[in-house]
């Protein structure tokens, strides 16, 4: 059994449960180094991998330590066998916030008159922290995606779609080591940028105008995330005002984070700076956590008042968006340390001009 293993399954008697069944791929992962379809059924005394025939294999080469039962591809077959294994045990752990109603109902009959609780965050909570091999990945991760950054910079300029420029930027990520792009790559160039998760399509890149690109590799499952706005020839005067007005509020940001210091004020450090200048034009947060999934907690956001420790592993992306003129982003990735963070994303930061 793994020491992450034994944590959660600590954790589960903790909260008054008999077993736990993980559904959640990445938390699959997490927890037995599985990547196949199926579930994972823990308890003090079982820790077993339920999957078909196309992953029975594949579960043993990757989580060997880990009993493998195989099922059927049935809706039905799941619940069949976790009632065996569950016996006359009375309350069964699950992920209620990414279980379908369905797979619930079917649960529900196939062990009656039993109680489930919710374990939604429970592998989550461990995840925040990582531990030396995981954050060795997404700095390998980072690198990847810098590297591939600094190829693109002399593969682009006016004319290029911001699809042409998504597909570069993802071959070159691949081509640097990535498993796969961590995340749909954002490219959006002009009035675009006014879009924070704007999707890459056929406007071409023209002089005069900025250019968002915001993406990351994958190693191993883990992930990287990063932004670069990049000028296509000169701008205006007020576009660089926008970006320089990013840039520092990110500095701001980064100059506070530390371990004890509060999510929530850190989100405030930038934020506050940037509506001084140009107010609401801020709108989503300062960051968030990053590992098996792109979207982890912490976050940065005004309500989050997680206190930063050693192992987390967040995004700092300030950015403005301005509906008919454009918008600017630039996001960094940091590991805390027990003295304050090491910045994972090594790309200038500077205004580059191609």
């Amino acid at each position: 059994m793994s020491k992450k293993t034994e944590q959660f399954i600590k954790l589960l008697v903790e909260r008054g449960m008999d077993a736990a069944l993980v559904t959640k791929p990445e938390n699959m992962r997490y927890l037995t180094g599985f990547t196949g379809e199926g579930a994972v059924y823990l308890s003090e005394g079982e820790n077993i991998i339920l999957t078909d025939f196309r992953y029975t294999e594949q579960a043993g080469r990757q989580a060997g330590k880990f009993k493998c039962l195989r099922v059927t591809q049935t809706d039905e077959s799941i619940p069949n066998l976790v009632r065996e294994l569950f016996g006359e045990r009375q309350v069964l752990g699950i992920e209620m916030n990414c279980m379908t109603v369905a797979d619930f109902r079917l649960l529900e009959h196939a062990l009656p008159g039993r109680d489930f609780g919710d374990i939604s965050g429970l592998s989550e909570g461990m995840r925040a922290i990582k531990d030396e091999r995981e954050a060795e990945l997404i700095a390998t991760a980072g690198r990847i995606a810098c590297e591939a950054f600094d190829r693109l910079l002399g593969c682009i300029g006016p004319g290029m779609t911001e699809r042409e420029v998504q597909r570069t930027l993802d071959n070159l990520m691949l081509e640097c080591g990535s498993e796969e792009p961590a995340f749909h790559t954002i490219a959006c160039s002009g009035i675009n940028g006014s879009l924070p998760h704007a999707i890459p399509g056929d406007y071409r890149l023209k002089k005069g105008e900025l250019l968002t690109l915001d993406f990351g590799a994958q190693v191993e499952g883990y992930k990287s995330d990063m932004t670069r706005t990049v000028a296509i020839g000169p701008v205006s005067k007020e576009l660089t005002r926008i970006y320089e007005t990013v840039l520092k509020a990110q500095l701001r940001a980064l100059d506070i984070i530390k371990p004890g210091a509060v999510c929530s004020d850190v989100d405030k450090e930038a934020r506050s700076f940037i509506d001084t200048l140009y107010p609401g034009a801020f709108g989503h947060g300062l960051g968030h956590s990053v590992g098996l999934e792109i979207h982890e907690k912490p976050v940065f956001t005004p309500r989050c008042d997680t206190v930063l420790q050693p192992g987390h592993v967040m995004t700092v992306e300030p950015g403005i968006y301005i509906p008919g003129l454009g918008g600017c982003r630039i996001e960094d990735m940091v590991i805390l340390t027990d003295s304050g963070y090491h910045n994972l994303i090594s790309a200038p930061k500077e205004l580059i001009i191609l």
